[in-house]
């Protein structure tokens, strides 16, 4: 074959063909492993409070031994994940540690109103680490302004916006405390970091929920407070406008069920569904 009259070598005619045929092989091979590998949307992607970390874990490694997608869990203080959700956030659940900030998300129109449900109580704790050795003289059972001395700090979540840090504030009005400890408070960005601040000695005290404190070898439990002195504490999980995997809707019921119930409850939580 000749172009401009000259001779073209067998191999460069034959290019295209190689070409095509390479083509054909890579598409081929693509495709096979498309048809193997998960569907990128399958997994759901949760949206879940700081406390929930170990529980709901534990949860989506048993959805997981089903045959199912892991689902992918973001952990945070409920109020920083509800606005990430507000905000058009990708993801398909939000399980908060209290009903106000998926009221809000109900009131801004990103949640599926009908697959709202609440399924998790807790309890509200002060703790202390473990080799805390707490004076005869400053035993006071829930009047936490006794145990802080000055100079003393109390880590909480922050009480303006965290779940946790609100049912803390709640419960030390109640008590007629908040105004002498108020001054003592270390806020946290959520519970855990709170629980953290405890556990490396940063502040002697600290309040979580119980499952918090249960998580953690490196801290005790000095009193429970009354659970009329706060508001009940309730976790609430709905499926986001959002959502777009297929399994977000199976995983929530599952974290409904009974079986996710008994997972939730060797946490320490309270079952409120299943």
């Amino acid at each position: 074959m000749s172009v401009g009259g000259r001779l073209m070598p067998r191999f460069l005619s034959r290019r295209p063909l190689l070409w095509g045929v390479l083509a054909l092989l890579v598409a081929a091979l693509v495709g096979v492993t498309m048809l193997r590998a998960p569907r990128g949307d399958a997994a759901p992607v949760v949206l879940a409070a700081a406390s929930l970390q170990e529980a709901m874990g534990a949860a989506a490694d048993a959805w997981a031994a089903k045959g199912h997608p892991r689902p992918v869990l973001s952990f945070a203080a409920s109020s920083a994940l509800a606005r990430q959700a507000a905000s058009g956030a990708t993801a398909d659940l939000f399980a908060s540690a209290d009903e106000a900030w998926m009221d809000d998300l109900e009131q801004r129109g990103a949640i599926v109103p009908e697959s709202r449900a609440t399924f998790l109580a807790n309890r509200l704790v002060l703790i202390a680490r473990a080799d805390f050795q707490l004076p005869p003289e400053r035993a006071g059972g829930h009047d936490v302004a006794s145990l802080v001395r000055a100079g003393d700090r109390l880590a909480m979540a922050d009480t303006d916006a965290v779940p946790a840090g609100r049912y803390g504030k709640a419960a030390l009005e109640h008590l007629h405390q908040w105004e002498r400890v108020a001054p003592h408070v270390v806020r946290a960005e959520n519970v855990r970091a709170a629980l953290a601040l405890v556990e490396r000695g940063a502040a002697p005290l600290g309040i979580v929920y119980a499952t918090d404190a249960a998580a953690s070898d490196k801290v005790r439990v000095l009193a429970t407070f009354p659970e009329n002195s706060h508001p009940p504490i309730r976790y609430p999980l709905a499926r986001l406008k959002a959502s777009t995997s297929p399994d977000a809707e199976p995983f929530r019921n599952f974290l409904l069920s009974p079986e996710a119930a008994a997972i939730f409850a060797r946490f320490g939580f309270s079952p409120l569904a299943g």
